[in-house]
């Protein structure tokens, strides 16, 4: 029999979720996606995941931060430490870098020390242990006990607004404590403020520098009951103190209100989202917008495990980018200006586009049409503030995290999908203005039609992946009937070709002269400190998307370059060097599936004939990298990047050619899934399917046979029913 959510019992999806769950959410009528995730996958390991409440796409990401400042914790939470030293509003989903925890509340009773504390030394600080046993994590809402406290935490969210409930002891001395200081590993704050306005109402700023150079919060929080006092402490009086004396099981309620332009902003944001005091209704809601969005696509499979990690996977994909505008519209954009959202659309920050633009934005674009169509145009918009497309844009901030040009590629694919909103010609001026820089290595490229080995760090990177984003432009410009910028960036998309040695079969960093770097180990790799990014040769010998014709031609024959691929899986995992990257991790081989370089490489497979192969590769990385675990994911999450690769490969197919809107065929493990498209509903069907029927033996597109191995956006956007029937 297969699974979906309707056959599931009830008992099973308590423990999907790996919390408590109320049976009566669980009906035919409504049913419970939310269930059927698992909060805490992720939380372990290096996947750097946010755990805690928030909505999707929320401004908001309010949850536990933990004493650790270091890169295991960049989200604030790591399943193996239980310290808390407050509940923050804004957290980093799966990034290699730490920022943000933004606006952290502290309950406590009695005297504390104003600081973040040590853990071997009680009472250096407000932290608590958390009791894990007791914790409770599911979408739109988390809870834990504070220890030190005898505290019980809750909180759930809107999109702009934490609604938190304190359970409280019996005290003299209870208080709800605001630090301002302990902002995420690399940020401290530069400028800040807080009082109170009345007896029941908090409001201040925090400007802070780390990865986002320049982060401006504006907050205001309100109490459900009046504070005795309210006194700003600590080192700088970056703390401030409500106090109030409370009974025995007493629940204290505060709400806060983030925004990113002013404290009127954050008012207007918490009278709009949160004018009432229900938690409950509160917490009900933000689930229900959860199982809204869940429910875009609905699932079958024979394996509950799978179903569950698909859900778990398609709730990671909505965490970020997050929402960067109040209710009226008004935003601080990248010239730190605030500006006003035309048409009543809104804006996002955390684009990690880096690894999203490889799986998350294409998933986005017909899961997620609407916001995807949002996140286009505010991509543009940047453009126009700062001068070029994003590349890892944090709070207003670029942070240049990353190589290439990766903002140019979701750009371009919106393009050739012909977008509704987005306007192509104001799309490709921001893409031909970004490729145009000379920053970055673009000098070089310009000067020499690669970037040399002996001039730049991560020489190759860089290169590479601006030639993949010349391939996105040539793909736009050949949507729009530009053929001048079609030869041009077509060309320019080839500049990989200079890095090739034929006699060793990688690619290898080429210095001005036009001689080849040595010494060459292709399984070495210095953390961001050779001439790849967080790789090897072995990785970045096949980042090519864009040009796997091309590629083969390197090789020699087709022939050849499936025995280079075949050698990519067999040969030894092994890392040489005295800073191995961290990165290359969920190897099979030289593949590394826990970082993004490899994420296409399978899909070559299918590409070059071979989907058996593909399939057999893919079903491996499935099982193996992606399980309900607290160490869960082979790598960070990143963003949702690594989570969006498993919900494509689940349904069957990835797009592997930047801007192509072509997604290539691989191995479905779900039976069924139904994807809600503008027109109507894009179903999905693996006849057959099972663990050894793994292979596709034939395709059929709305009932006629289909030749093809991959199937166009616009079949998915018009709707239909794509059948696959598997074998062995």
């Amino acid at each position: 029999m297969k699974s979906s959510l309707l056959l599931l019992p009830a008992s099973l999806l308590m423990l999907a979720a790996g919390c408590k769950t109320d049976k009566s959410t669980i009906t035919e009528a409504a049913p419970d996606y939310a269930s059927l995730v698992n909060v805490r996958t992720g939380s372990g390991g290096h996947g750097h995941v946010f755990v805690g409440a928030g909505v999707p796409f929320g401004m908001v990401q309010v949850g536990p931060t933990s004493i650790p400042q270091q890169w295991d914790w960049c989200s604030g939470y790591h399943s193996s430490d239980s310290t808390v030293i407050g509940f923050s509003h804004t957290h980093l989903e799966g990034t290699g870098i730490g920022d943000l925890f933004d606006v952290t509340i502290m309950p406590v009773t009695g005297s504390v020390t104003y600081s973040r504390g040590e853990e071997d030394k009680p009472g250096s600080g407000l932290w608590s242990y958390a009791d894990r046993s007791k914790e409770i994590a599911q979408p739109g809402y988390y809870r834990v006990p504070l220890t030190r406290y005898g505290i019980d935490a809750e909180m759930t969210a809107t999109n702009r607004v934490g609604l938190h409930r304190y359970t409280f002891p019996a005290s003299d001395s209870a208080a709800i404590v605001f630090d301002l200081q302990n902002g995420g590993c690399w940020d401290r704050p530069t400028e800040t403020s807080m009082q109170a306005e009345g007896n029941k109402r908090i409001v201040g700023s925090r400007y802070s520098s780390g990865w986002a150079n320049n982060q401006k919060v504006y907050f205001v929080a309100e109490f459900s009951k009046p504070f005795d006092s309210f006194e700003t402490a600590g080192p700088d009086n970056l703390f401030g103190r409500a106090s109030f004396k409370t009974d025995s099981a007493e629940q204290v309620l505060v709400k806060v209100a983030l925004s990113p332009v002013s404290i009127e902003g954050a008012k207007a944001n918490l009278d709009a989202e949160l004018p009432g005091w229900d938690f409950e209704a509160t917490k009900a809601q933000a689930r229900q917008n959860w199982n809204t969005e869940l429910a875009r696509i609905k699932a079958q499979a024979a394996d509950s495990t799978e179903l569950r990690k698909f859900y778990t996977s398609l709730y990671r994909t909505m965490i970020v980018p997050a929402t960067f505008n109040d209710v009226d519209g008004k935003y601080r954009g990248a010239d730190d200006a605030v500006h006003q959202t035309a048409n009543g659309r809104n804006v996002y920050t955390i684009y990690s586009l880096w690894d999203t633009y490889r799986a998350e934005m294409p998933l986005l674009s017909f899961f997620q049409p609407e916001r995807n169509a949002e996140m286009i145009n505010n991509m543009i918009d940047i453009a126009d503030e700062q001068g070029r497309l994003p590349v890892w844009h944090l709070w207003g901030n670029e942070t240049d995290c990353m190589v290439g040009n990766p903002g140019i590629i979701p750009v371009a694919d919106a393009i050739v999908k012909k977008v509704p909103g987005v306007d192509p010609d104001r799309a490709f001026q921001a893409m031909l203005k970004t490729a145009a820089d000379t920053a970055r290595g673009g000098a070089l490229r310009d000067k020499y039609g690669f970037i040399p080995s002996d001039k730049m760090n991560e020489s190759i990177a860089f290169d590479m992946e601006y030639a993949i984003a010349d391939g996105a432009i040539a793909n736009a410009a050949k949507a729009l009937s530009d053929s001048a910028n079609y030869a041009k960036f077509t060309d320019r998309s080839h500049s990989y070709r200079n890095y090739f040695d034929p006699t060793t079969g990688f690619v290898r960093g080429k210095m001005t002269d036009g001689s080849i770097r040595t010494p060459f180990d292709p399984n070495a790799t210095t953390h961001r400190m050779d001439d790849y990014c967080e790789g090897n040769a072995w990785q970045y010998t096949w980042l090519v998307p864009q040009d796997l014709d091309g590629l083969v031609e390197l090789f020699g024959s087709k022939e050849k370059a499936i025995e280079k691929l075949d050698l990519l899986f067999s040969t030894s995992s092994e890392l040489r060097g005295d800073d191995v990257s961290p990165d290359i991790s969920g190897l099979i081989g030289q593949y590394a599936h826990g970082n993004e370089p490899s994420h296409h490489i399978i899909y070559f497979y299918t590409m070059l004939g071979e989907n058996r192969k593909a399939a057999d590769r893919l079903r491996q990385v499935m099982k193996d990298f992606y399980t309900l675990e607290d160490d869960g994911y082979a790598g960070n999450a990143d963003a949702g990047q690594m989570s969006a690769w498993y919900v494509l490969s689940a349904l069957g197919f990835y797009q592997v050619e930047p801007a192509s809107g072509r997604y290539w065929f691989g191995s479905p493990v779900l039976d069924e899934a139904v994807i809600e498209v503008p027109g109507g509903q894009f179903t999905v069907i693996a006849h057959n399917n099972s663990d050894t029927n793994r292979y596709i033996k034939s395709v059929k597109l709305n009932g006629k046979p289909y030749d093809k191995m991959y199937i166009d956006y616009a079949d998915i956007m018009n709707g239909g029913t794509l059948e696959f029937e598997m074998g062995n």
